[in-house]
């Protein structure tokens, strides 16, 4: 039986993480977890927390996944990378992505081609890590999830998701809320709100206040999942989300968005909202045309099946690769700066 370990320093670890444990679990495999600074999310249904650093070091796991960029080297394992979103769009410059690159990991395992070749070239370069392609871990849920939001909200219309990043640069949110408001009573769409977790509490507030016959606001805590199976196209501006939407093979409107691109229809002026939503309803050959390569390059995998390929990657790079790479830089401050986060200063054992 093989021992693997789920390190999560962040809440959004945690669905990430799970679909890979449910793979482990599945094969017959050992998982737990190790959590560090965030509040302990675990229910019964999943592995056990490993409350302390010598636990891990007994648990000896063969692969340790972490979405994070950092990963102690005092624990045992395969450090394996499986990324905390898309790495698209304004992040995704050259100096931003080589950051994430931080002499940490043996192994990343990325969503699609886009990231692939960018990681594939650090690669070829730095020779300390292995890259292998499998899709992202988080979506194999967005691909399996069974909810039929639309029958359980007894919905018989076209249904429009609205969802806002927080960034006051990006957000859409405020500048939006009368125009959502008056195309919601229109009752043409109902509409479905989803904002961010760290959006303003006024403008949630003025979003609940929306609620009605023909618009349903869900919180942040909730399943994401289901509202973008359920909708039919989706207002957003420059948040992450959409990007998720768009593997469904399903039409995006987007309020100055600071991503765009022919797989979008972009707009600048609250008045455009109503007739490009009517656009994108329609399913322009064009546009989903661009829809569908834009999602092949991001993350082609539709199967919910990417955490059993990260196993798969796993046991080929410990069989086959693991040798073969170079050491990995000594990283000495960022040791020692993990180490006193961690509150450990033993070195093989010995205290320093």
């Amino acid at each position: 039986m093989k021992h693997y370990l789920l390190f999560a320093n962040q809440m959004y670890c945690y669905p990430i993480l799970r679909p890979l444990q449910e793979a482990i679990i599945k094969r017959g495999d050992k998982v737990a977890w190790f959590i560090h600074n965030i509040p302990d999310m675990l229910t019964e249904a999943d592995g056990p927390r490993l409350e302390t650093i010598e636990a891990v070091q007994e648990y000896n796991p063969i692969a340790i996944y972490v979405p994070t960029n950092w990963i102690p080297d005092f624990f045992p394992g395969v450090k394996v990378h499986v990324f905390h979103g898309f790495d698209v769009g304004k992040r995704a410059n050259t100096r931003q992505s080589a950051s994430r690159i931080r002499g940490m990991f043996d192994l990343y395992c990325t969503q699609g081609p886009y990231t692939t070749e960018q990681f594939e070239a650090k690669a070829k370069k730095l020779g300390y890590f292995k890259v292998i392609e499998t899709g992202w871990t988080m979506m194999d849920g967005l691909f399996k999830s069974k909810v039929d939001l639309r029958e359980k909200l007894a919905i018989d219309k076209p249904i429009i998701l609205y969802g806002s990043t927080f960034s006051p640069t990006f957000s859409s949110a405020r500048q939006l809320a009368d125009t959502i408001e008056r195309l919601s009573k229109t009752g043409r769409w109902h509409w479905l709100i989803n904002l961010h977790p760290k959006m303003d509490q006024d403008v949630v507030e003025r979003y609940k206040n929306m609620s009605g016959e023909n618009l349903t606001f869900f919180d942040n805590k909730q399943d994401t999942f289901p509202l973008l199976k359920a909708a039919d196209a989706m207002l957003c501006d420059t948040s992450s989300i959409f990007l998720q939407y768009l593997l469904l093979d399903k039409p995006v409107v987007t309020f100055k968005t600071a991503i765009p691109g022919p797989h979008l229809i972009d707009i600048d002026n609250t008045s455009e909202v109503e007739k490009s939503l009517k656009y994108a309803l329609s399913r322009p050959e064009q546009l989903m045309k661009a829809i569908r390569a834009y999602g092949d390059s991001i993350h082609p995998y539709r199967d919910g099946n990417s955490s059993e390929r990260v196993l798969q990657a796993t046991d080929d790079f410990i069989a086959h690769e693991a040798d073969k790479l170079k050491p990995k830089p000594l990283n000495i401050w960022r040791k020692l700066r993990i180490r006193k986060q961690l509150k450990y200063y033993r070195l093989r054992g010995v205290k320093f």
